[in-house]
């Protein structure tokens, strides 16, 4: 499968540098880079991405107004891309549907796991970056006050979701717990499906929230 991939950013080196990257890769093709979030709602319309790594500040739409007039669709999965570790309007984005949170700054590596994470629906939450993040949005003084699940959550379901809360990929959680991925999918389904979350950021998110992830660092 090859991964379609659009990137949104007005800075015309991130765009080139990103672009070189994935196409280098065998599995994943940039079908568009576009300077503003006019022109990534637009390329994502007209090509259909499985993927947009979406800059947070640029002209017109900005990020935070592209992710949130995409959220709830299936495709693309967004990875925000921003300069700053800590910069407040990613916890927004979070919270606004998007699937995961990269650095500019990331390795070649990374932004290839990235993408290609994303494009099934797994981990962006392993960079330990993006867990110092979670566990700011936890205690911020504006975070809201945590979900109640649909249904408890079984002890299985609870380890899961403490190994999702340190960052850990669905190959990790399986070899830690020693069952098998297609287990730890099945389980984490279940807690989004209690939890009415859009993706597993969220269900890592409320994990902090709640406060079930405090013995997980």
């Amino acid at each position: 499968m090859t991964i379609r991939v659009v990137i949104a950013d007005d800075q015309e080196m991130v765009r080139t540098g990103f672009r070189m990257i994935l196409e280098s890769q065998p599995d994943i093709e940039v079908v568009a880079d576009v300077v503003d979030g006019e022109e990534a709602l637009a390329a994502v319309a007209a090509h259909r991405p499985d993927v947009l790594l979406l800059d947070i500040r640029m002209p017109r739409l900005d990020g935070l107004e592209v992710t949130r007039r995409l959220a709830g669709q299936d495709v693309p999965r967004i990875v925000i891309v921003t300069t700053f570790d800590l910069d407040e309007y990613v916890h927004a984005a979070l919270r606004g549907g998007a699937s995961g949170f990269l650095l500019k700054d990331a390795s070649p590596a990374m932004l290839v796991e990235a993408v290609r994470a994303a494009a099934v629906g797994d981990s962006l939450v392993s960079p330990a970056i993006t867990v110092r993040l979670l566990r700011e949005m936890a205690h911020a003084p504006a975070a809201r006050a945590a979900r109640r699940p649909s249904e408890p959550l079984t002890e299985r379901e609870v380890d899961v979701v403490r190994c999702l809360a340190r960052g850990q990929t669905n190959a990790e959680i399986a070899g830690e717990l020693f069952v098998s991925l297609s287990t730890v999918k099945t389980h984490l389904a279940n807690v989004q499906t209690k939890l009415d979350a859009r993706n597993r950021v969220e269900i890592a998110a409320w994990a902090w929230e709640s406060g079930l992830a405090a013995g997980a660092a």
